[in-house]
């Protein structure tokens, strides 16, 4: 729930492995504010006020705001630009993104394009060929103004 410790310890976890020390598991702690499923508010096991109170004082956006406002890095308008910004980026991703022709319900879409032909990685109880890749080669899919470059968004 803390963006600065998660970058610290995967900086930390990179520099162990690469260093040849072996292999690490992070255990990450979360808090879902809402519920498993759109049947399932999650006010069942926690109260509402249980919920507001990890949204209040525990939300990790809030949390990094919070402290980029204390370290003076950043005003609250540069931060209320940079929203405006990111979400007029994803509006227009979304825009795109419905424009889009709905593809067909077959079973052949659930693993198309999933993998490059090659770099398929092995699951257990599953095979490569599995795998569906189009005979005449890959399908054209439209895309969106961030992949041809035409996105009007400060990098």
């Amino acid at each position: 729930m803390d963006v600065l410790a998660v970058k610290a310890a995967v900086a930390f976890g990179r520099e162990w492995t690469t260093s040849g020390k072996g292999p690490l598991v992070f255990e990450y702690v979360t808090y879902r504010y809402g519920g498993h499923s759109m049947s399932d508010p999650g006010t069942t096991y926690r109260t509402r006020e249980e919920i507001q109170r990890m949204r209040s004082t525990q939300d990790p956006i809030a949390g990094l705001k919070q402290k980029l406002l204390d370290w003076t890095v950043t005003t609250e308008e540069e931060l209320k630009a940079i929203d405006k910004e990111a979400r007029a980026h994803v509006d227009e991703e979304v825009a795109a993104a419905e424009k889009m022709a709905v593809p067909d319900a077959t079973p052949q879409i659930l693993f198309e394009d999933t993998y490059v032909k090659g770099s398929e990685i092995p699951l257990r109880g599953r095979v490569v060929e599995e795998n569906y890749f189009p005979k005449n080669g890959p399908i054209e899919i439209p895309q969106s103004p961030a992949q041809t470059g035409k996105a009007n968004f400060a990098a």
